[in-house]
């Protein structure tokens, strides 16, 4: 499964960094963080937790916009 959420309030490469890192935090989640297009790209053999996603994005202090 794969989701790609948008992401504001990001802006320099440590920025795009702490939040691929907060969602890597959850067993079998890859992501991919794209400062230029504000996204993230969560990929999982499993079933992803969107509403677990978007609350990690804002843990780490950024804004979910899609």
């Amino acid at each position: 499964m794969t989701l790609t959420i948008g992401i504001e309030g990001m802006s320099c490469g440590h920025c795009a960094a702490r939040v691929r890192k907060a969602l890597e935090s959850i067993e079998g989640i890859t992501a991919t963080v794209d400062l230029t297009e504000k996204k993230a790209t969560v990929t999982s053999q499993d079933t992803i937790d969107e509403q677990a996603i978007r609350a990690i994005i804002r843990d780490a202090g950024y804004t979910v916009t899609e």
